[in-house]
């Protein structure tokens, strides 16, 4: 592809690219659609939908997934409709906004409803609990730095003709989402050579490539590493958001269990976007100082510090919902 094609093209994706790239150890993921629509979100073949959906902000549904991976999934997958609506309403989201983001995950499958006399009790089903646990574990196994790169760099070649314009954008931001930097000309890098994985599924669902050959290379006496990455990615804006992350929770209070319980929340909720845009280069890679590398720190203590009041504070609360229902039950004057 000419520079007028795929890099000029690929240029003003990058700030997308750094806020919503996924990160270096995510494993690969089969496609479940035909790529990225025109609203910005990740493409299907990255991430399940619903959770590429729940990216978005703090909206009722995103909160309402943190919220379920964070306290519902480990304590056995149950929870009452009025612990949850009194979660979210921490978070200001209204009661007619909590509920239906209830039946929109019950509607996506994520969630079943069961009637206990007068009340409704949610439970995970298998699809919930396989996406919650799924997006737990990348949460917590992410680190921003990678110590251990040999300097070797996966480079791909890849070309689709110009008339091919769809094709072209599809393959190009599902590249950027994988963490792959764009050199321009059709070619693109990763430090990370088991990204190979990830090449075939990407094509898919799209007309094959003219060309699409990979290289495994280590730099030689001509270039500068840091121009390479300067020039295939953008960090800046991933930059910030660390930084702000750090600046958010650094001495964050919770001096009783509500306060830690909206605390945990907002860091988990917060951090859990980070495996998805941070493209995952090695520490000798990145701009000295690297903020990612303090905001995980921060995240695992914090995260340590928190989570025997946060989940004190759910415990308590599905205490009085179970107590609510039995006294609602009791026959009259027993």
């Amino acid at each position: 592809m000419g520079r007028d094609g795929e890099g000029a093209a690929a240029r003003p994706l990058r700030d997308e690219r750094v806020r919503q790239a996924p990160g270096r150890r995510q494993a690969p993921l089969a496609v479940t659609g035909d790529g990225p629509g025109g609203d910005g979100q990740q493409p299907d073949w990255a991430v399940p939908a619903a959770q590429r959906r729940s990216l978005g902000g703090q909206s009722a549904r995103s909160l309402l997934l943190t919220v379920l991976g964070e306290y519902v999934l480990p304590r056995g997958g149950t929870v009452w409709t009025s612990t949850l609506l009194e979660a979210l309403s921490l978070f200001g989201v209204e009661d007619k906004a909590a509920r239906q983001a209830l039946a929109r995950a019950a509607k996506a499958g994520w969630l079943a409803s069961e009637r206990v006399g007068r009340e409704a009790r949610w439970r995970l089903t298998e699809q919930g609990t396989l996406l919650l646990a799924e997006g737990s574990g990348r949460i917590y196994a992410f680190d921003p730095a990678r110590r251990d790169w040999d300097g070797t760099w996966l480079v791909l070649v890849i070309s689709i003709p110009e008339e091919r314009r769809a094709d072209r954008h599809v393959l190009r931001t599902r590249l950027a989402w994988a963490g792959f930097g764009s050199l321009g000309q059709g070619v693109w890098l990763s430090p990370d050579t088991a990204r190979q994985s990830v090449i075939e599924p990407i094509c898919e669902g799209l007309q094959r490539p003219t060309r699409l050959v990979c290289f495994i290379a280590t730099l030689g006496e001509i270039g500068d590493a840091a121009e390479l990455v300067h020039d295939a990615w953008n960090l800046e804006d991933l930059e910030q958001r660390y930084q702000d992350f750090t600046t958010e929770f650094t001495g964050a209070a919770a001096p009783e269990p509500s306060a830690a319980f909206t605390v945990q929340t907002r860091l988990v909720h917060e951090w859990r976007k980070f495996p998805f845009i941070d493209p995952g280069l090695p520490t000798e890679l990145l701009p000295p100082g690297w903020p990612g590398h303090r905001a995980h720190v921060l995240f695992r203590q914090l995260h340590q510090q928190l989570t025997e009041d946060a989940g004190a504070w759910f415990d308590e609360t599905e205490r009085r919902a179970r107590a609510r229902h039995r006294v609602r039950r009791a026959p009259a004057g027993g």
